[in-house]
């Protein structure tokens, strides 16, 4: 039995919480990162007695477009999944039941689901250092029960509950695009390491609003911090999700 990630965490917060699950069990982990570009992902094919984890950022409540259309492309062979989708603690929506369509369609038998909270990529003040102890705690704690289910005796698992609509709500744009400042010195990672290959390497500084799905990698890896968006833009967002995002949400196992 092997552990597979496939894993869309272009900043780093849904491979965080993918990695506490995983690590829980002990077991070697074939990690298939879903934000590089040059990947075939056609080529790629699960075994059945594989467990396979599929783990996604929610963005406005969807799976992120990029994401879906690779995770189609891969062959599930009926391997057994977890899926996990992570939110900045306002609310996950459709993602779940969305990411649970896609995987199944791609040939994944889904077992479990994971909704967990990791510090909000774009507004830093919301989810601000999780996942943490606490989550980490609750974490391997799920992961310990998918585990129990899987080495469970029933010849046929079954399907868990997920919650969420479909038809899905309708997807927003990426109203955030980054930038390039000054102090960009044409070293050419964020073209690089761009998910959606939004960024020209004949022009570092700007952005193709029409591919960019303002995930921020560009801004994280930065090694001069010179990618940056709109701050009164940025400040309109954060008010608007204050409400939303002032109570603590909680992790959340179907199984």
């Amino acid at each position: 039995m092997n552990v597979s990630q496939i894993i869309f965490s272009p900043t780093g917060g849904t491979k965080k919480v993918t990695d506490i699950i995983t690590k829980a069990w002990g077991m070697p982990v074939n990690e298939i990162d879903l934000t590089n570009a040059k990947t075939d992902y056609t080529a790629l094919s699960m075994k059945k007695e594989d467990i396979t984890v599929i783990a996604v950022p929610s963005y406005g409540g969807r799976v992120p477009a990029l994401a879906a259309q690779r995770i189609s492309q891969i062959r599930g062979s009926q391997a057994q999944c977890v899926i996990v989708c992570v939110y900045g603690n306002r609310a996950y929506e459709d993602t779940l039941i969305e990411l649970n369509n896609i995987a199944e369609k791609s040939g994944f038998k889904v077992i479990a689901a994971v909704a967990a909270i990791a510090e909000h990529s774009i507004m830093h003040q919301y989810a601000a250092g999780r996942p943490d102890t606490k989550d980490k705690q609750e974490l391997q704690n799920f992961a310990k029960k998918i585990i129990e289910k899987i080495n469970s005796s029933a010849s046929e698992l079954s399907a868990p509950q997920i919650p969420g609509n479909d038809p899905y709500k309708k997807a927003g744009g990426a109203g955030l695009v980054p930038k390039a400042d000054n102090q960009c010195t044409n070293c050419g990672l964020c073209a690089e390491k761009c998910p959606a290959q939004a960024i020209s390497k004949d022009n570092l500084r700007g952005t193709d609003s029409k591919k960019c799905i303002s995930c921020m990698r560009c801004v994280v890896k930065c090694p001069q911090s010179a990618r940056k968006v709109n701050g009164a833009m940025v400040s309109v967002a954060a008010l608007v999700m204050k409400k939303a995002c002032s109570t603590r949400k909680e992790n959340e196992l179907y199984i």
